[in-house]
C-alpha cells in the first residue's frame, strides 16, 4: 500500500517521539485519521468530547512532560474550538502542535461549507509556525520545521491540510512542471542545550547582589528544574524566596527559606517583603502584576531568564542574565559573598510561620457549610508525596495556592497567564496518560467542571484513574468577588438552586462518585476517592460566601468592598458572618 500524506504525517510524528494525539475526528480530517489508524500501534489517538479539551490536554501534556503536545481537529468549527487551549499553551510558553483540516483545494474561495481559513485565524496564536500544506511533497519537511519551531520557541505551531492533500500519495508533485524547486528534507531532531550565561553579565549580577542588604528572590516556573540551585543561592544570600503561582512547585512549601506566593492569591509576608527589599533577584519569571513588585527605584533588580525578550518587562533591571535558570545560578553561586547577617530572613520566617498558622485555623472541620479551605486540606493530607494537582482558574486557585502543600515530588499546574476556566479536568486526563503510575488530582470549581464535564467520561473510557475534587459553591466565585472589589454588588454570578449533583454524573459514566454536604463525611469521601482504582469524583458543597481574601487588604480594596455592600450587595449578612468568623478564628490561633 502506497503511503498517503496522512500516513506520512503520523509516521513522522512517531519518529519525533510523539506517542499521543488528543483530538476529535471529522470529515475535514478523514485522510489524517486514516494515517493515524495505520500507525495506531505506535501512536495513540485519545478521543475526546470537545476540541477545546483536546487543546488543553496537549498544553497540559507539554507542561508536565516538557515534550511536544499534539492536538487535532477538523476544519471550520473544530479548528475554532481548539483556540482557547492553544492560547493557554502560547501564553504559558509550552510547545504544542495543532493539526487541522481544510476543504479541498478545488473549492477554496467558493464560500464552501465550513470554509474557515485557519492559517489566517491562527496568525496570532500559532506564533512559532503556521502553514496550510498545499503540495504532498512538502511532507514531511514542513512537519519537521513546525515541530522544531514549536520546541525551540516554546510555543504553538499549526499545520492545516486540505482534504485532497491528506489522501494524496506522499510522493506526488502535481506542480513539478512549474518549478525546479526541491521539497524540504530534514531529520527528526532538535538541539536544545541549556544556555550558559555570559561572564560579564554574571559579574554584574554578583556585584548588585553582593551590595544588597535586604535581598528577596522571586522565582517562577522557568526555574522549575533548578530547585537545588535556587535553594543554594537563597541560602548564600540569606534571602527569602517568593514564588509565582505557576512557579509554586519550584521550592517546597514547607522549606524554611520560602514565604510562599505573591499577588492577590499570595501571602502577606511575601507582599510585605516586596515592599521592603532593596534588592530583587528574579529567576524564570516575568511576573505580570506590577503593583505587587517593588516600586521603581526602591530596589536594584537582577533578572535571569532564558528568553531575553522577557527581561526588564516589568521593572528596570540593573543586571540582565539571559541563560537557563539552573546553569546561570550554578555559575553565579561562587561569585556571591555568603551572608552572616540573617536578621532580614529570620524576621520574614517568623511572619511566614504566623501566616501559616492563620491558614491552618481556616481549615476548620466544624464549619457548616463546609469551608473550601477544609476541602483542599483534606486532599492535601492524604494525597501521595508525588501527586500532581491540576487546578482551574477562580477561587479554587486561591485555596490551592494556600492549602496545597508542595513537598517531595508533588507538582501543581494551572492556566497561568491566560487564566482561563475549565483546563483542570483535561490537564488531569493528559497528565495521567503521561504518568500512569502517579496520582493525578483535578481540583476544580463547579463552573469550570460544567464547561467540559464530558471529559470525565473520556477518563472512564480510556481507563485513566484521575481523581476530581469539585469545590461546589454554585457560582462563579472569583467573578463574584471581583465585582465586589470594584465596588459593585454582585450580579448574574450565582446559579439558581438546586445545586448540581456531579457525583451522579460520575457514577453514570461508570466512575466513583460521592456527594458531600456534611463536613463529617468529607475526610472519608476524599480517602475513598483517592484509593479508588479508577476515575473518581467528589462533589463537595462549600460555603458560597467564603471570600478569597487577599494576603494583605489594601485601603482601596476595603473601600470598594464597603461600597458594594452599601449599594445593595445580596447575601451580605452571610458574607459578613463568614469574614467575621474567619477573623475571630485567626485571632484565637
Amino acid at each position: 500500500m502506497q503511503e498517503i500524506v496522512g500516513e506520512s504525517l503520523a509516521r513522522r510524528l512517531v519518529e519525533w517521539g510523539v506517542d499521543t494525539v488528543f483530538g476529535l475526528p471529522g470529515d475535514g480530517i478523514n485522510g489524517l485519521m486514516e494515517g493515524f489508524r495505520r500507525q495506531r500501534e505506535k501512536l495513540k489517538f485519545v478521543l475526546v468530547h470537545h476540541e477545546e479539551a483536546a487543546a488543553f490536554m496537549a498544553a497540559g501534556y507539554a507542561k508536565a512532560t516538557g515534550r511536544l503536545g499534539v492536538c487535532a481537529a477538523t476544519s471550520g468549527p473544530g479548528a475554532i474550538h481548539l483556540l482557547n487551549g492553544l492560547y493557554d499553551a502560547k501564553l504559558d510558553h509550552v510547545p504544542v502542535l495543532a493539526i487541522t483540516g481544510m476543504q479541498e483545494t478545488s473549492v477554496l474561495g467558493s464560500h464552501y461549507q465550513q470554509e474557515v481559513h485557519t492559517a489566517l485565524l491562527y496568525q496570532d496564536v500559532a506564533e512559532a509556525y503556521n502553514l496550510m500544506v498545499t503540495n504532498p511533497q512538502q511532507m514531511p519537511g514542513v512537519l519537521d520545521i513546525a515541530i522544531r519551531h514549536a520546541l525551540a520557541r516554546r510555543s504553538v505551531a499549526h499545520l492545516s491540510f486540505p482534504n485532497d492533500v491528506q489522501v494524496a500519495l506522499a510522493s506526488e508533485d502535481p506542480y513539478r512542471h512549474v518549478s525546479p524547486g526541491k521539497p524540504p528534507s530534514s531529520s527528526p531532531v532538535v538541539s536544545q542545550p541549556a544556555v550558559p550565561a555570559e561572564q560579564a553579565d554574571l559579574a554584574r549580577a554578583a556585584e548588585v547582589l553582593n551590595a544588597g542588604n535586604k535581598i528577596a528572590m522571586l522565582v517562577g516556573v522557568g526555574a522549575r528544574r533548578a530547585r537545588d540551585e535556587v535553594l543554594a543561592v537563597a541560602e548564600a544570600l540569606a534571602s527569602p524566596i517568593v514564588k509565582t503561582l505557576p512557579g509554586k512547585m519550584v521550592v517546597p512549601d514547607d522549606h524554611p527559606l520560602t514565604t510562599g506566593g505573591l499577588g492577590l492569591l499570595g501571602t502577606k509576608p511575601s507582599e510585605e517583603l516586596m515592599e521592603e527589599c532593596d534588592t530583587l533577584l528574579m529567576v524564570g519569571t516575568s511576573f505580570p502584576y506590577g503593583k505587587y513588585l517593588p516600586s521603581p527605584g526602591q530596589a536594584r533588580v537582577v533578572q535571569i531568564d532564558v528568553d531575553a525578550s522577557l527581561i526588564g518587562m516589568r521593572l528596570p533591571v540593573d543586571a540582565a542574565v539571559c541563560a537557563d535558570a539552573g546553569v546561570a545560578l550554578r555559575q553565579l553561586l561562587p561569585l556571591l559573598q555568603p551572608r552572616t547577617d540573617r536578621s532580614f530572613l529570620t524576621r520574614y520566617q517568623q511572619e511566614r510561620d504566623a501566616w501559616r498558622a492563620d491558614m491552618t485555623v481556616l481549615e476548620d472541620a466544624s464549619r457548616d457549610p463546609i469551608a473550601p479551605q477544609y476541602l483542599i486540606s483534606c486532599v492535601d493530607r492524604v494525597a501521595t508525596s508525588d501527586a500532581i494537582l491540576t487546578c482551574d482558574s477562580g477561587t479554587i486557585a486561591t485555596w490551592a495556592a494556600r492549602h496545597w502543600t508542595i513537598r517531595g515530588g508533588r507538582e501543581f499546574y494551572l492556566s497561568g497567564n491566560l487564566a482561563t476556566m475549565a483546563p483542570g479536568l483535561p490537564y488531569a486526563v493528559a497528565m495521567q496518560h503521561a504518568y500512569p503510575g502517579r496520582q493525578v488530582i483535578a481540583f476544580v470549581g463547579d463552573g469550570g467542571f460544567a464547561m467540559l464535564m464530558a471529559e470525565f467520561l473520556t477518563a472512564v473510557r480510556h481507563e485513566l484513574p484521575i481523581k476530581v475534587i469539585i469545590n461546589n459553591n454554585n457560582s462563579y466565585g472569583q467573578i463574584l468577588w471581583e465585582q465586589i472589589v470594584l465596588g459593585y454588588p454582585e450580579y448574574a454570578v450565582r446559579h439558581r438552586q438546586p445545586e448540581a449533583d456531579f457525583a451522579a454524573w460520575a457514577r453514570a459514566c461508570g466512575g466513583y462518585g460521592a456527594k458531600v454536604t456534611d463536613p463529617k463525611d468529607l475526610p472519608g469521601a476524599v480517602r475513598e476517592a483517592l484509593a479508588h482504582p479508577g476515575p473518581a469524583l467528589v462533589d463537595c458543597d462549600v460555603n458560597p460566601n467564603e471570600p478569597p481574601m487577599p494576603g494583605k487588604v489594601r485601603y482601596d480594596q476595603a473601600k470598594h468592598f464597603t461600597e458594594a455592600f452599601l449599594r445593595g450587595q445580596p447575601n451580605k449578612m452571610a458574607t459578613l458572618a463568614t469574614v467575621a468568623r474567619d477573623k475571630i478564628n485567626e485571632l484565637r490561633s
